[in-house]
């Protein structure tokens, strides 16, 4: 009879979870958006430039602190830096009392495929730092940037730009050749590119940039194959976890990001293959343009370098190359426990990263007034 109860008992508890792992299941292929959590924070447009745009986020600012410009990487949509109310940076840094900013931008299509890293360092960004300024009444501004926006805002603070007061850099590019991660594969690159040069004379310039345009889909691709592991942990996780509603909207609202990539223009495919991956001109100090006298050397922010010591995109020792290019910057190192996309927004970046990075910005941001 206990054996016949326990059964019966178990009949309607088994249905329930047989429920929710179809409806889970049909929302989570069907109907993902219904589970996003992503991009709550409210924000306003304050200026726009082609497809690109500059976020203000409004709240409870305190003027006396230097303004903050976040600066992401391309091919990535925005949600990265909003990706749950619990859970989201902007929101963060809003709350620390930071005037924030953000630029997005955009999505790029092949119409744009003639755009170029100096078009980015030399034309957009300081049009909208120049906004930033505008809006905020301040000439001085702190920059934060990931990955490649990491890259781009220490090389914009090398241009010159003497108000350019902290840069804080998570997961920052510099040397494409040091051990780890990808590196086997530039460095093998690196070699067919020069022999090819080295025999015909060609350079990858030479071409059509709309040749080297890459679409999203390709590096959503790409950004799941830098850990294919952890891409097959994340799925095989969903499917143990089927009945559980808020995992499942969890791991919705991870894909909203990682399955909605966006475009490289060619040229800026063209200037990664070949000042950064071929001729790894970032390691040297010089900058990704043509014909540019500025270098790494001209720094002279105060600069926070944040590396992920599981990144196997940027490894640790790919950016902390960067230190000794600087001389002229007051740069400090935080290693912190996460991989490339985790330390900007992972479960432990609120404690490892956002919170430690937070101070230091508010200890060097106090707005300095004129005599």
């Amino acid at each position: 009879m206990t054996q016949i109860s326990r059964l019966q008992g178990a009949g309607p508890h088994r249905l329930q979870r047989s429920l929710r792992l179809l409806r889970n299941a049909h929302d989570r292929v069907r109907h993902s958006a219904r589970l996003n959590q992503a991009g709550q924070t409210p924000y306003e447009v304050i200026a726009r430039h082609d497809i690109i745009s500059l976020r203000h986020y409004p709240g409870d600012a305190d003027k006396a602190l230097t303004p903050l410009v976040i600066v992401p990487p391309l091919a990535v949509n925005m949600l990265i830096y909003d990706l749950f109310p619990q859970r989201s940076l902007v929101r963060h840094l809003r709350d620390q009392g930071f005037p924030l900013y953000l630029i997005d931008w955009g999505r790029p299509t092949r119409a744009h495929a003639h755009w170029r890293f100096a078009d980015y360092l030399q034309d957009f960004l300081p049009r909208m730092l120049d906004e930033v300024r505008r809006h905020s009444g301040q000439q001085e501004l702190s920059l934060h940037g990931w990955s490649l926006g990491a890259m781009f805002s220490y090389a914009y603070a090398a241009l010159g730009d003497p108000h350019i007061r902290n840069v804080v850099l998570l997961g920052p590019p510099c040397d494409y050749h040091a051990p780890g991660g990808v590196s086997f594969q530039n460095r093998l690159v690196s070699r067919q590119m020069k022999q090819i040069r080295r025999l015909t004379g060609w350079r990858i310039h030479a071409s059509r940039p709309g040749l080297w345009h890459v679409p999203g889909w390709a590096n959503a691709m790409a950004f799941k194959l830098a850990s294919p592991a952890g891409t097959l942990r994340g799925y095989t996780a969903l499917l143990g976890r089927l009945d559980d509603r808020d995992y499942v909207s969890e791991h919705a609202t991870h894909g909203a990001f990682l399955d909605d990539m966006v475009a490289y223009p060619g040229g800026v495919m063209q200037d990664i293959v070949q000042y950064l991956v071929t001729d790894n001109v970032l390691a040297a100090g010089r900058l990704p343009i043509a014909q540019c006298k500025a270098s790494l050397a001209d720094v002279k922010a105060n600069v926070l370098i944040v590396v992920g010591d599981k990144d196997p995109i940027v490894t640790p020792a790919a950016s902390r190359h960067l230190i000794g290019l600087m001389p002229q910057a007051e740069a400090e190192l935080l290693e912190a426990p996460g991989g490339h996309m985790s330390i900007v927004s992972g479960s432990q970046a609120p404690r490892a990263i956002w919170t430690p990075a937070a101070a230091w910005l508010r200890g060097r941001s106090t707005v300095r007034r004129a005599a």
